[in-house]
């Protein structure tokens, strides 16, 4: 990647994030390097000196008091592993601060990562390539292999023939709806784009003293916008060309779709509640869609309030987008941080710790063996709002990864904020998004 694509990267990036000089490898000279002397196994590290792993992260509430459990536990069964977990705000502070680090060759051992992030990374060779620890002594055990993991993550990871990360907190959108107001109007939850329409027309109206408007939207649906032109039967990128495909009919009807629901008021946005899980459990909208991540929050704010989730309705065809992060292992660590980093980023993932973080955050397992395990099919079948992620592996997909990905989606933003709130029409907003978005993806390449 040019330096150009890296500079616009960090100027865009923290625009893009309200719901996220070149660097050398250094660590492939000796003088930087510990030396192995010792395997790693459960309880060693690489080396017979104390390791300490910095873990740069964007969690917060039930999420990081999850992860600070867990790595507690892992240092504990380690001896000479500290892993230090640094909290850096949000997904966009995170972006932000880890570039920063990199100009200044100053990266932690490991962060979470979106994928879109990983592929500039690697344009600079800034992260360590996984592929030989996988494949080496040291990989995964036979009972917890890497291939155990679900294809549609491991592809995220990975770039030609490198693996550059590991799969964290995967979520999926789903619908998330108030069980009472549904019921006691006679209906059921939406399975297509129709029946969306028609459930958020029939519940904006005054329910027990007080007015709903029936479908809640996030702000920032740039970034899901691929999964709107999916549904719609529509493809949003050719990733191999780099071009934006979603200027189509499918695109349109897209649009037209989210338009004529905010004009009939039949929806509205997040607006000043900065997430739409505020309006939905205070009971001002009766559905909205949102990440499967959302349930401790809302199962946190909702009281005695009856509230599930469900599957996205379909509009031609089903399709859900599978979001989250990943870790990366950054390339100025040394070869003994960078095998105890490894063993703790297995760790966060085998089939036990990924059922129990799914149980706790509401993400889902990332391993087959965990998804189809009883221990989370009982623990669903008793949760209701955590089935509906679940059942979107067979017709998921994850979002392009292409330098200038988040660029582009913060151009898109800008043109579909002035259908939202400034009258532009459908047509005219889709035209200016796909305009916009390719120059933003022809200024990275």
């Amino acid at each position: 990647m040019k330096r150009l694509s890296l500079l616009l990267f960090v100027m865009m990036v923290s625009v893009f994030v309200a719901a996220c000089g070149n660097g050398t490898n250094e660590s492939n000279t000796s003088n930087n390097k510990a030396t192995a002397t010792e395997k790693i196994g459960t309880t060693e590290t690489a080396t017979a000196e104390p390791v300490e792993v910095v873990f740069w992260h964007a969690m917060s509430d039930t999420h990081e008091k999850w992860l600070e459990d867990a790595t507690a536990k892992f240092n504990a069964e380690h001896k000479n592993i500290t892993v230090k977990l640094v909290n850096q705000g949000s997904y966009g502070d995170l972006s932000q601060k880890l570039l920063a680090a990199a100009k200044a060759k100053a990266s932690p051992t490991i962060a979470q990562a979106y994928a879109e992030w990983m592929t500039d990374y690697n344009q600079n060779n800034l992260v360590v390539d996984l592929a030989p620890m996988i494949k080496g002594e040291n990989g995964f055990p036979a009972d917890q292999s890497y291939e155990d993991i679900s294809e549609v993550f491991r592809n995220d990871n990975t770039f030609g023939d490198k693996i550059l990360g590991l799969p964290f907190n995967k979520s999926s959108r789903v619908l998330f709806y108030n069980k009472k107001y549904f019921e006691d109007n006679g209906l059921t939850p939406p399975t297509t784009w129709e029946e969306l329409a028609a459930s958020a027309k029939a519940l904006t109206k005054e329910i027990d003293g007080k007015k709903v408007v029936g479908m809640g939207f996030e702000n920032g649906m740039g970034s899901e916008f691929s999964m709107w032109v999916e549904q719609a039967g529509g493809d949003f990128i050719d990733e191999q060309q780099g071009k934006v495909l979603f200027n189509s009919d499918a695109g349109l009807d897209a649009l037209t779709f989210i338009n004529d629901m905010l004009k009939d008021g039949s929806a509205r946005m997040a607006g000043e509640d900065g997430y739409m899980s505020g309006p939905f459990t205070r009971g001002d909208v009766a559905m909205y869609i949102g990440s499967s991540a959302g349930i401790a929050y809302v199962a946190k704010d909702a009281g005695d309030m009856e509230w599930s989730t469900t599957p996205l309705p379909k509009g031609v065809k089903q399709a859900a987008p599978f979001q989250g992060t990943n870790i990366t292992m950054f390339a100025n660590s040394t070869e003994a941080e960078q095998e105890a980093a490894f063993e703790y980023m297995k760790y966060l993932i085998t089939p036990e710790n990924t059922v129990d973080w799914a149980k706790t955050t509401g993400y889902l397992p990332v391993r087959t063996s965990a998804q189809q395990g009883s221990d989370w099919t009982s623990f669903i079948a008793e949760n209701e709002p955590y089935q509906a992620g679940n059942t979107q592996y067979a017709y998921g997909f994850i979002d392009v990864r292409l330098p200038g990905s988040f660029a582009m989606k913060n151009a898109m933003q800008a043109e579909l904020d002035k259908m939202l709130y400034e009258n532009a029409t459908p047509a005219e907003t889709l035209e200016a998004m796909a305009k916009k978005g390719q120059e933003a993806l022809d200024q990275a390449k």
